[in-house]
């Protein structure tokens, strides 16, 4: 059986394009050896439509659920923003290319907008087509492969309207909608995700009702939306390989997110961290990457056993038939994974409330902590815990029998500053154990795609958190974008290909 891989459709080239970068002050050292990288290892740099593009009604595109949220409910987005026009990459989206290039990435990542292509129902917007066909030309004019998310959380409102993913018919809206992308780009496209992050998409957006759509369906509403979620992943996955792959060689997988976890004291056992590391990226794993498939067992069994406490008819935990965990099992060429921080852990030990709302936290038992000495960003879920990214690393490779695992976000978060030297800091760190797991534990990790390459609109944060290894000046009409120092850092970590 041939295997194919992300890197035979990766360019690789010299950076040397006398690019002028922030000069980069000598950090202290994370370490004193020299890690370096596979010659076929890929690095990129990630973005998502909403956050970047701009032009959020022009051509026919229709209203996403981050549309309505920011249009209607100012007061839920930090500097009350919208992404209406942001960094504007609907028009400037060279200049983006262009930062790719001077760092020397040899991929990026963005995803398509659900609402440019299926503006208000079934019927196809040809227009959309214009933007994407350049933004992939000019990709690969410039030898920078493009990997390609169909869904990072903007889910068009009509479908929402529906109910989104809290309906069936979700799942053959995506099917069609993928079937479009996947007919339209597929010739030059090789990576596709289907969906970002859905962990964060079910519990924000369908459960605590905190994020778009603001659904408030706690300890039901998101174990509804995962299970829809996984069938409409694994209708893509079937649809692309019936159809599509033969002809078009690429590879389909799915980006899951999650924290690696570590025990509060020592009385918290090996069965408890696993019970985290189970609710958290178990959920959507295991169904798609373990040998036997479904849900995690702890999941299933302590949901049905609080449901009856609480004196529901059935669990809230959707049950998955034999066909349809047939149907799940093995519907990914490639995991990726989005890493950004760890927590400590404990059992919760307070007494069953049966009266009380339900929830994926309170289903958990488990309270979650931080280290005192971890380092936080600007932003208040993130601190620095690089050896959590190896030890995940380890922990799929364990699991799930050493899957293909593409880096799809890894990045940190401060006030905009161009001297970012926590960045730098930050990324050396992650770079050293994804180096470590490749090169010591040899889990089968192909690529790093840093979180992100421009200063972009941060959801609920609006643009008072920045990511970029390039700034955004919001306030000119070009947009420009300046390279901060980790840029400077970041190209000469591609040329070595160490750190």
């Amino acid at each position: 059986m041939w295997i194919f891989t992300f890197l035979s459709f990766c360019f690789f080239f010299s950076c040397g394009l006398g690019t002028q970068f922030p000069e980069i002050i000598e950090m202290e050292a994370v370490s004193t050896s020299v890690h370096t990288f596979p010659k076929d290892f890929s690095f990129g740099a990630s973005t998502a439509a909403y956050q970047i593009e701009g032009g959020w009604n022009e051509d026919g595109k229709g209203p996403s659920i981050w549309d309505t949220l920011t249009h209607t409910h100012p007061e839920i987005i930090a500097d009350h923003s919208t992404a209406d026009i942001g960094a504007d990459s609907y028009h400037l989206y060279k200049k983006d290319v262009e930062a790719l290039k001077k760092v020397g990435f040899q991929h990026y990542r963005f995803s398509i907008s659900w609402s440019r292509i299926f503006p208000y129902g079934t019927k196809i917007n040809a227009k959309a087509f214009d933007y994407y066909n350049k933004l992939i030309d000019e990709l690969i004019l410039n030898q920078i492969e493009p990997v390609v998310t169909l869904h990072h959380y903007d889910l068009p409102q009509w479908v929402q309207d529906e109910g989104g993913f809290l309906n069936p018919n979700v799942i053959e809206y995506f099917k069609l909608y993928a079937d479009t992308i996947f007919r339209e780009f597929g010739s030059r496209v090789k990576m596709w995700i289907t969906f970002n992050e859905p962990f964060d998409a079910c519990t924000e957006g369908y459960g605590r009702g905190v994020s778009a759509p603001l659904i408030k369906l706690s300890g039901v509403g998101e174990y509804i939306c995962g299970h829809y979620l996984l069938l409409a992943h694994a209708s893509a996955y079937h649809l692309y390989k019936s159809r599509y792959a033969k002809d078009q060689r690429g590879m389909i997988g799915i980006t899951l997110d999650g924290r690696f976890y570590y025990p509060k004291d020592a009385t918290v056992t090996n069965d408890i961290v696993e019970r985290a590391i189970q609710f958290d990226i178990g959920w959507f794993a295991n169904p798609i990457f373990s040998k036997d498939g479904g849900y995690p067992k702890v999941m299933i069994d302590e949901i049905n056993e609080r449901s009856k406490k609480e004196g529901q008819a059935w669990s809230r935990l959707p049950k998955m038939s034999k066909t349809t965990m047939k149907y799940v099992k093995g519907t990914a060429d490639f995991l990726g994974y989005n890493y950004y921080s760890s927590r400590l852990v404990r059992l919760n030990t307070s007494d069953f409330d049966p009266n009380a709302v339900p929830s994926w936290l309170s289903d958990t038992r488990l309270i979650y902590e931080t280290e005192p000495s971890w380092k936080q960003a600007k932003s208040s879920w993130l601190y620095s815990v690089p050896q959590g990214l190896h030890d995940v690393l380890v922990w799929f490779k364990n699991q799930y029998n050493n899957p293909l695992v593409l880096i799809t976000e890894n990045g940190w978060s401060d006030d905009g500053r161009l001297d970012d030297n926590d960045r730098i800091e930050y990324l050396k760190s992650h770079l050293i154990s994804v180096s470590k797991a490749i090169n010591e534990d040899k889990c089968n990790v192909i690529g790093y795609t840093t979180w992100s390459i421009i200063d972009n609109f941060e959801w609920t944060r609006g643009f008072t958190e920045h990511f970029g290894l390039f700034t955004v000046n919001l306030t000119s009409p070009e947009k420009e974008r300046t390279a901060k120092k980790s840029a400077g850092y970041f190209h000469d970590v591609i040329k070595n290909r160490s750190v």
